[in-house]
Parts: C-alpha cells; sequence; structure tokens
C-alpha cells in the first residue's frame, strides 16, 4: 500500500500537465469520432437504405439492429454508472469515493452517446422534432418510444443537477489553481455559492441519490427500457417479465467494467496509486462477480422456458439463438470472467489490476454483443413468420460498425475535455483518504510500535 498522502495537487494534476500521450489520445478519438460523422452524413444523404437495416414487413430482415442494440448498451452503461455513484453516496461506501464522480460523468456521456443513436437511427434529424415533440401530448400516452425518450431526457437532467452540486464545493476552494480560461464555466457552476448551502448541498445530493436509486431498476434500465421489448407478444424472443432484471443486470455489469477501466487509464496516467487503490479494483470486481452472475442465472431461466417444451414460435426464437456463435462468445466471455473472480476469492494472488482490466473489457465486449444479437433475433424470429421459404438476414454495414468506434471516440472525447475542465475525483475524496491517512499514522507511532513488540 502506498504511503502517499494524498492532497489537492493530485486532483488539479490532469487539468494542470498535458503530455504528448494526451494529445494522441484526442487525435485517435476524434478520427474515430469524425469516421462516424461523415459515414452518418452519408446515411442522412443516401437514406437508410445504406445500412443493413430493412423493413421487416417488405424486406425480410430487421428495422433495428446495431444501432438498436448499441444504443441499450450506451444506456445501460450510463443508468449502472449513477447507480453506482448514488450507492457510494446513499449507503456510505466510502471505499468508493475516489471513482464516484467517474461513474456520474460516465453516465452523461453515456446517455449523450445513447441519445445520438436515437437520432441517428430516425434517419431524418428533423424527426425528432416532427414526430416525437410535436405531437409528444399524443405520443407519450401509447408509445414506449416516446417513454423513452422521454426517461433518458430526465435522467440526464438529474444527472447534471446532481454533478453541478457537487462541483459547486470542490471549484470554489481550488478556484485559485483553476485556468483562467475557463473563468466564465467555473463562475456558472458556483453562482450565488455560499460556505452556509454546503450543508443543505449534501442533503440534496443525498436525496438526488434516492430517487436514482429508486428510479433506475423501477422507470429505467429495469423498466422503460426493457418494455421497449417485454410488452411485444408477436416477438416471442423479447416478451416476457425477465427481461426487466435481465437488463438491469446487464447495466450494472457494464458500467462497473467501464468504471474499472477508467479508474485503471486515470490512476495510471495521473500517478494516482494512493488515491485509487487496488483496493478500489478488487472491490469493484467483486461487485462485478455478483452480477455476472445474476446475469448468467438470468439467461438460464430465458433457455429454461425457451427450450423445454416451450410454444413453436419461442422453440424456434430460442433454437435460433442457442445455436448462434455470437450468442456463445458472449456467454463464455461473462462465465470466465465470473470463474476467475471467483478465483480471486479462493486465492487472492492471483488479482492483478491488469487482469480487472481484462474483465471489464471482456464484459462490455459480451453484452454489446448479447444485445445486438437480442435485437436481430427478436426481429428474424416473430410469432407470425412471412418469408419462410427465404426467412430474413440482417448483415451490419460498416456505417454501423463505425457507429460503436464512434460513439467510443465521442465518449473517450467527453472524458479528455472534461478532465481538463473539472476534478474528476472528489475533493471531498481526497479529504477523506488524508483523515484515514492520518488516522493510520497515529496508529504506527514508535510509541505504538514499541508496545506491540512488547
Amino acid at each position: 500500500m502506498s504511503t502517499k498522502t494524498p492532497s489537492k495537487a493530485d486532483i488539479l494534476r490532469p487539468i494542470q500537465e498535458t503530455s504528448t500521450t494526451y494529445y494522441i489520445l484526442v487525435a485517435i478519438a476524434g478520427l474515430a469520432f469524425a469516421l462516424f460523422l461523415v459515414g452518418w452524413m452519408y446515411q442522412l444523404y443516401e437514406g437508410m437504405v445504406v445500412t443493413g437495416l430493412s423493413d421487416w414487413g417488405s424486406g425480410g430482415g430487421v428495422t433495428w439492429g446495431v444501432y438498436i442494440g448499441a444504443f441499450i448498451w450506451w444506456v445501460g452503461i450510463a443508468h449502472g454508472g449513477i447507480i453506482l455513484s448514488a450507492a457510494v453516496r446513499l449507503l456510505g461506501m466510502d471505499r468508493y469515493m475516489p471513482v464516484a464522480r467517474l461513474a456520474e460523468m460516465l453516465t452523461l456521456a453515456g446517455l449523450s452517446a445513447a441519445g445520438f443513436y436515437i437520432i441517428v437511427h430516425m434517419g431524418r434529424p428533423d424527426r425528432m422534432v416532427t414526430s416525437v415533440i410535436g405531437h409528444y401530448h399524443i405520443t407519450v400516452n401509447n408509445s414506449p418510444l416516446v417513454w423513452d425518450v422521454t426517461v433518458i431526457t430526465a435522467y440526464f437532467v438529474l444527472t447534471a443537477t446532481y454533478l453541478a452540486l457537487t462541483l459547486r464545493y470542490d471549484i470554489t476552494r481550488l478556484r485559485g489553481d483553476l485556468p483562467d480560461h475557463f473563468g466564465p464555466i467555473y463562475n456558472m457552476l458556483t453562482i450565488g455559492y455560499s460556505e452556509d448551502e454546503d450543508e443543505v448541498v449534501q442533503r440534496m445530493v443525498w436525496w438526488l441519490a434516492l430517487a436514482i436509486i429508486i428510479m433506475a431498476p423501477l422507470l429505467l434500465h429495469g423498466g422503460v427500457i426493457p418494455w421497449l421489448f417485454a410488452v411485444l407478444p408477436t416477438y416471442p424472443r423479447w416478451f416476457g417479465g425477465v427481461q426487466g432484471p435481465q437488463f438491469l443486470t446487464i447495466a450494472l455489469t457494464s458500467a462497473i467494467s467501464g468504471v474499472i477501466i477508467l479508474s485503471a487509464l486515470f490512476r495510471r496516467a495521473y500517478d494516482w496509486d494512493h488515491i485509487i487503490t487496488d483496493d478500489v479494483f478488487r472491490g469493484l470486481l467483486l461487485w462485478l462477480g455478483f452480477f455476472c452472475l445474476l446475469f448468467l442465472w438470468l439467461q438460464l431461466q430465458q433457455i429454461t422456458t425457451g427450450s423445454f417444451f416451450p410454444p413453436v414460435d419461442l422453440d424456434v426464437a430460442w433454437v435460433a439463438t442457442l445455436e448462434h456463435p455470437i450468442y456463445l462468445l458472449s456467454m463464455g466471455l461473462v462465465a470466465a470472467v465470473l470463474a476467475f473472480i471467483f478465483a480471486t476469492t479462493v486465492r487472492p494472488a492471483l488479482f492483478t489490476k491488469a487482469r480487472a482490466i481484462i474483465c471489464g473489457l471482456a464484459v462490455l465486449t459480451a453484452t454489446l454483443l448479447e444485445k445486438v444479437l437480442f435485437v436481430v433475433e427478436g426481429f428474424l424470429h416473430p410469432s407470425f413468420e412471412i418469408y419462410y421459404a427465404t426467412p430474413g438476414i440482417y448483415v451490419p454495414s460498416l456505417i454501423e460498425i463505425s457507429s460503436i468506434i464512434g460513439t467510443i471516440g465521442m465518449v473517450t472525447l467527453f472524458f479528455l475535455t472534461a478532465a481538463k475542465i473539472v476534478p474528476v475525483v472528489e475533493l471531498h475524496a481526497i479529504e477523506h483518504l488524508r483523515a484515514d491517512h492520518g488516522h493510520e499514522n497515529r496508529s504506527h507511532t514508535p510509541e505504538t510500535d514499541s508496545g506491540r513488540a512488547e
């Protein structure tokens, strides 16, 4: 364990220091995002025909594919991230305070990527105004898609408010060390600030955290998002009450994996071994194992009901899924991660930070593949198939595939930019770590050490 004392200088380092590696990452992420934007412009010019998507009613393919599968993936990462941060505040999980703000930022970045996918998949951005906003008072009553847009917007506002309230304390106390060229941003975030509000803000943040913990399972990735699929009985692969819990476990596994990767990258880049310690990674890995277990258990529930003397349409849908290499790969990756995490509990020496990162990458890959296949197989095997002689097919286009790389680049740019403007580790976390460090130093004074020796 590092004996270095955490300080304000540590969390200011990303803002004050810029390395060559930083510029290289900006260039790579910017290029990835730009390539997707070029592909999207081409799609806008030529129409959705340039994608692998087609109308099920006349083309025998799927109307949703990588776009909606990746949308669910990003929404899951976002919702799980803010649940993690809210749990830290609500349940007093002080061990994870250094990564709580990273989880909050991951929520904003993930929701931005998910919202972008909605616009891309609509074909024409103006439809967001003419079809959704313009007729909102009608569509909100009977369209799960509009419910989706509503809760994502509400969650974005809630998370942004949650993050802004905690930033006020940090920016006020660090203002003398922050760059002047971002002064308008800091002035906006701290408008009307006084020290008397700190206690009130802490209560507000606690209540916001409680609202987040309640909303996420009931209305977001445990509610509205799975309702897009679960309430459609003509698609047997989707229909059923298990989708809510299943989506929620996928969200939490994906978010924890994302936080593990982000934490490792920031720790390496800014020498934060004494802030984001190995103990944090061990704890996150155990939580990842718990939700991986739930993920596989719920998959088993679906497999059992879908393969043990099921109705004909459900049998066809699940046989196709179980025989698909992508499904076997995704389940295999999650099972392998779970096995490794269990092994580390038996033999702690197996744990390394690098292996934790590999686990995170494996789970993120598995959940993305599973969600895309979930969307595609649902459309390809409905209860009333039209094309028996020539069943529909779906092959993602390069534009669709580039959207995943592009949105990852978009999220990377978000973090690279945010890290230059505001601290990505809370000042409260540093104060808490300093207090713990001081307590440890007092408990290891020469007098106490000699007493132990005696």
